[in-house]
C-alpha cells in the first residue's frame, strides 16, 4: 500500500502542508493536539472507503495525530451483531490498518448502528487496543486524552433526532429490536458535564447534523442541544450523517460535517452560516493549542480542499 500512487500523492502534498501543522514533538513552548475526524465509514473495504482509509493514514502520520473521531455509521447497513461479527474485521481492522492510525478511537453511534447491536460496539472496547464506546453517550477528559487544554463529549443522537422517525422504528424492528432510551437523561448529563468542564477547548460529537445543507436541520437537536453549546462555551460541534464535508459557523460554535468517509451522495447546499459544503469523500483533519484551533478537510486523494482558524474564545 504504501507505494501506491496515491500514497506518494498524499505525502507530497502533506509535507507541503507541514508548516500550517506543527507535530507535538516540535512543540516546545505550548502544547499542540492533533487528531482526524470523520464518520459514515463502515462499508467493507468498498466504495471509497479503503481509498480514504489510506489518505487517514497519511495525514495522520504527517500531524503525529492522538487519536481518530468517528461521528457514527462505523457499520452498514445494520451495524453488527456482536463483538465477533465479521464487519470488525472487513470494515475496521483489515482497513485502517497505517500505524499512524494505531492510536485511540472514539467513537459515536450513528442510526445505522442502532440497526444492529448497539452494545456490541459497546463492548468491543474491552477487547481492541484502539476502539473507545464506554457507552452510548460518554466524556472524554482530558486527563485520559493525554492534554489540559480539551474536553470531549460524544452523544447518541439517534434516540433524540430520531424520536418518532417511523422509518428507523421499522428498520429496528425488522432486525427484531426497539430499544427505548431517556433523551432528557442525556441532554440532562451534557448540561451537568459541560457546567462542570473548565477545558479551554470543549468540542461536541454526535452523529447526526444540528444544521445542515442535506438532510435538513434537526429541530429537536436545534431546541435540546445547541443552545447547551452555546451557554458553555463549546466551540466545535462534529457530526456524520450528511455524506459530505460542511462547515457552518452559527453564533460562535462551528459545526463540522466530515460524513464521507466511504461515499459521497446527493447534492449539499449552503444554508445560513456556511463557510464550505463539498459532496466529495473525505475527512477532517484538527489541530489546537491553548489559543488557536485549525480545521482542515482532505479529500479522498489526500488533496487539501478548505482551511479554517479560530481563536478559543471568540
Amino acid at each position: 500500500m504504501a507505494s501506491s500512487p496515491i500514497y506518494r500523492r498524499t505525502v507530497l502534498q502533506g509535507l507541503a502542508a507541514c508548516a500550517a501543522w506543527p507535530a507535538t514533538a516540535a512543540a516546545a513552548d505550548h502544547e499542540v493536539l492533533n487528531f482526524l475526524a470523520f464518520g459514515d465509514w463502515g462499508r467493507e473495504g468498498q466504495r471509497s472507503q479503503g481509498v480514504v482509509a489510506e489518505a487517514m493514514g497519511a495525514a495522520a502520520a504527517e500531524i503525529a495525530s492522538r487519536f481518530v473521531i468517528s461521528a457514527g455509521d462505523n457499520f452498514y447497513p445494520a451495524g453488527v451483531r456482536s463483538v465477533t461479527d465479521p464487519h470488525w474485521r472487513r470494515s475496521f481492522e483489515d482497513v485502517y490498518t497505517a500505524t499512524a492510525l494505531q492510536t485511540p478511537w472514539y467513537a459515536a453511534l450513528g442510526n445505522h448502528d442502532h440497526r444492529g447491536l448497539a452494545q456490541a460496539q459497546i463492548d468491543y472496547t474491552h477487547l481492541s487496543s484502539r476502539w473507545r464506546m464506554p457507552s452510548r453517550y460518554y466524556k472524554v477528559a482530558g486527563q485520559a486524552l493525554g492534554t489540559s487544554i480539551l474536553d470531549l463529549f460524544v452523544l447518541d443522537t439517534s434516540p433524540l433526532a430520531d424520536r418518532g422517525n417511523y422509518d428507523e422504528m421499522m428498520q429496528q424492528l425488522a432486525r427484531g429490536h426497539l430499544e427505548a432510551h431517556d433523551g432528557r437523561r442525556q441532554i440532562a448529563w451534557l448540561e451537568d458535564e459541560l457546567r462542570r468542564s473548565t477545558a479551554p477547548w470543549k468540542i461536541v460529537v454526535g452523529h447526526h447534523p444540528i444544521y445542515s445543507g442535506d438532510h435538513g436541520d434537526s429541530a429537536a437537536l436545534v431546541a435540546q442541544v445547541a443552545p447547551l453549546l452555546e451557554a458553555h462555551g463549546v466551540q466545535v460541534y462534529i457530526n456524520g450523517h450528511d455524506h459530505n464535508l460542511q462547515h457552518i459557523r452559527r453564533g460562535r460554535v462551528d459545526y463540522v460535517c466530515a460524513g464521507a468517509g466511504a461515499d459521497a451522495v446527493g447534492r449539499v447546499v449552503a444554508v445560513e452560516g456556511t463557510r464550505y459544503c463539498l459532496s466529495r469523500p473525505g475527512f477532517a483533519m484538527f489541530g489546537l493549542d491553548g489559543e488557536t484551533l485549525r480545521l482542515e478537510f482532505r479529500d479522498l486523494t489526500g488533496r487539501t480542499l478548505y482551511r479554517m482558524q479560530r481563536r478559543c474564545v471568540e
